[in-house]
Order: C-alpha cells, then sequence, then structure tokens
C-alpha cells in the first residue's frame, strides 16, 4: 500500500493553469499532488555571445525553491549562493527543453525558463520540466502571432516524471514519503512520441534488475502520456 493510496500505476492529480503572471511571455501554474511550480518564460532578443552571427537561439533555465517549500524554512539561495542540486536541476531542465528546439527556427533570440517551487512534495524537477514546456509553447505561440517567426521551433512535447521502487514494489510518480524511502529513484524525461531525452537512476539502498528498470520504463510512459494530455489542454 502507497502511503497516498494510490494504486501502484497512479499518478497524483495534474493540474496547469496558464497565463498566470502579467509580464512574462508565458507562464503557467503546475501542480503534481502537492508539489506546486510556478514557470515563466521571458524572451530577449539577443543569444548568448557563443551564438552571436550564427542564426541560432537558444533555450536556457533556472530553477529554486521558495525559503518554505519544504517541512523546514531554507536560507535563500540569494543569500547564501546556489547550491551544487540547484545547478545541477536547471542545467537538466535546461538542455530537455532544447531537445525538442529546432534553434534555426528561433532566429537569435533567447527563452529564459525560470521554474520556481512554490510547494515541494517530491518530483520539482519533473513538475519544473512539465511546466517549463507550457511555458515555452506560450513565449512560441506568442512569437508566432506576431509574425516574427514563420516556422514553430517547438518540435515535440517534453515531459517528465518519476519512477521507483518503493517497499518492493515499482510506483509511478512517487511523492515525498516515498521519494524519501525509495530503494531506486528515477527521473524520466520523454518527448511526447516517446522518445528518451534524460534517465537518471540510481540505487537508494538496494540494487535493481532490468526488469525492474523496464517495468519503471513502462510506467514513466504511461505518466508522460497523461502528462502530455494535460499540457495539450492547458494550451488548446
Amino acid at each position: 500500500m502507497r502511503p497516498s493510496g494510490r494504486d501502484l500505476d497512479t499518478m497524483r492529480p495534474i493540474s496547469i493553469e496558464t497565463d498566470v503572471t502579467r509580464h512574462a511571455e508565458g507562464s503557467c501554474l503546475i501542480k503534481c499532488g502537492d508539489t506546486h511550480v510556478l514557470c515563466t518564460a521571458s524572451l530577449e532578443e539577443r543569444v548568448p555571445p557563443f551564438l552571436r552571427n550564427t542564426g541560432q537561439g537558444w533555450v536556457t533555465a533556472e530553477y529554486g525553491m521558495l525559503p518554505r517549500a519544504t517541512h523546514t524554512r531554507m536560507n535563500r539561495e540569494a543569500k547564501r549562493g546556489q547550491s551544487g542540486r540547484t545547478q545541477e536541476i536547471q542545467r537538466l531542465i535546461g538542455r530537455s527543453l532544447r531537445a525538442c528546439v529546432d534553434r534555426n527556427a528561433m532566429g537569435e533570440r533567447q527563452i529564459t525558463v525560470d521554474c520556481d517551487v512554490i510547494q515541494a512534495d517530491g518530483g520539482t524537477r519533473c513538475a519544473s520540466i512539465t511546466g517549463g514546456w507550457v511555458a515555452l509553447r506560450l513565449a512560441v505561440n506568442r512569437l508566432m502571432k506576431a509574425g516574427d517567426i514563420v516556422t514553430d521551433p517547438l518540435i515535440d512535447h517534453v515531459a517528465a516524471v518519476s519512477c521507483g521502487v518503493y517497499a518492493g514494489q515499482n510506483v509511478l510518480d512517487l511523492d515525498y514519503p516515498e521519494d524519501s524511502e525509495a530503494g531506486v529513484d528515477g527521473n524520466f524525461i520523454l518527448t511526447g512520441s516517446k522518445r528518451l531525452i534524460e534517465v537518471q537512476m540510481s540505487a537508494e539502498g538496494s540494487t535493481f534488475t532490468r526488469d525492474q528498470m523496464n517495468g519503471l520504463m513502462d510506467l514513466a510512459e504511461k505518466g508522460v502520456d497523461e502528462l502530455v494530455v494535460a499540457q495539450k489542454q492547458a494550451t488548446a
């Protein structure tokens, strides 16, 4: 029995509310159960120096957690400096989103996706990637509506979900009580067409078999299918 009472292959409730901030070119509030992340996409008509005069655009990301997103208050990273965890997660978000972007179609402009965790209950990086894609989609829609680009640079959906081995069973979409006690923990980033972008899996006290890994992959595909449906509904 899972602490939440969910079936092994059941996701937490998913909701994506769009246009939640006034100024960003694209924004959404994604809720995966009790994990809530504000995602905004900001457009700049410039690119990093290494891309100047190449005709290519760039998508990057930043990630952070509000001080009371967790059970106890954390100091703001602006005060103490970014942790290695934060840097690793925002790099993951950036390269995940770029995996399905035609940067030539973007032209020489940059979109920065900011993912701010308001409340954390496991799976914050996965929710950030899923919601970050929605914010990016909305920003690109604005560019296309204005006629600034003529070809859609977003090749496919991008979504992410966690899976793991909890109490000896493969489970989909770990919340914090499961994540903190999982014997195996994995994050799966896929496209809407089920192509892999990245898989992060590690044993957290117990090893796992190839069959277990394949089972987790099957659960991840099911979860991503549901997340893509939510993305499509949010951006329709």
